[in-house]
């Protein structure tokens, strides 16, 4: 998009300047991207990401939707981890990622913005056309009646019941989860759906749990809008994103990737570029 170069105290390495003119002659050729991000958008936001360089995962699996609606412990283990890793996960900012995306798309380049984060970063730096393919860490649902509310208001629950959580140290994991490995949270007190009592989660799409419907149907058609799809930040190891991609292969549609490490879509991506993501946007995209 721009031969523009970052500022002076940052220079670009010969690599990163060949890889962001790829992308700007990609982005160039097929002006209406479909857009799909993942959790390595938003680590330069200070929010960990799953997997290493192999796709494989860095860290246990996250919780699975069906241990966490049928074991209390579980839900007692899931809430106090949250209640200590949220502070620190709703104060993330939108980096230079999520900038140059809203850029790219104030530009008129993006048919739609999926992403598989929960973490409403990209809203907050400006993109419009958004869908949060596996919902928003910022809401919670009760599961009995579908009733929301805030996820602030919620820790505010969580706190008022567990006191003695509120001033706990730990080690910041994925998507607001702390790493509380040797507490005991058999005493945990989670609060119930204001309005019927029923198990309230985040509104979000945990491991063994569909994406809704009406998400597919709504990414469907901003990839069938799309003249190529771009994916940022995701090794497209979930099914639920790779779907998107395997859909645009089958199409003929041409698909870039910028990822450090393997994708489950390596032999589909026409150009795969490892470079740091915000670094690299940030001269594609330019402020």
């Amino acid at each position: 998009m721009s031969d523009a170069r970052p500022p002076s105290d940052h220079p670009a390495s010969a690599d990163l300047e060949r890889d962001a003119a790829q992308l700007a002659d990609f982005i160039g050729r097929y002006p209406r991207l479909f857009v799909l991000t993942g959790a390595g958008v938003s680590t330069d936001s200070g929010i960990p990401d799953y997997r290493d360089l192999e796709g494989d995962w860095k860290r246990p699996q996250p919780v699975t939707y069906q241990a966490f609606m049928g074991e209390l412990r579980t839900r007692q283990r899931y809430w106090a981890r949250s209640m200590v890793g949220w502070p620190r996960f709703s104060q993330a900012q939108p980096n230079a990622a999520h900038r140059a995306l809203a850029r790219l798309e104030a530009a008129g380049h993006v048919s739609l913005l999926l992403t598989q984060n929960v973490d409403r970063l990209h809203q907050r730096a400006g993109s419009q056309h958004v869908v949060d393919l596996h919902g928003r860490l910022d809401v919670v649902r009760c599961m009995a009646n579908e009733h929301r509310l805030p996820r602030t208001d919620f820790q505010r629950m969580l706190e008022e019941r567990n006191p003695s959580w509120v001033a706990l140290e730990a080690v910041e994991a994925p998507d607001g989860d702390a790493d509380l490995e040797g507490h005991d949270f058999s005493t945990f007190d989670i609060p119930a759906c204001p309005s019927c009592g029923g198990i309230l989660k985040p509104d979000v799409v945990f491991f063994g749990e569909g994406v809704p419907r009406e998400r597919v149907e709504a990414a469907m058609a901003g990839l069938d809008a799309s003249d190529a799809v771009l994916v940022i930040g995701s090794s497209l190891m979930v099914f639920s994103g790779f779907r998107f991609v395997n859909a645009a292969a089958k199409a003929g549609k041409p698909i870039a990737a910028v990822n450090r490490g393997k994708t489950r879509a390596d032999a589909l991506i026409g150009l795969k570029i490892e470079e740091p993501v915000g670094a690299l946007l940030d001269i594609v995209c330019p402020a």
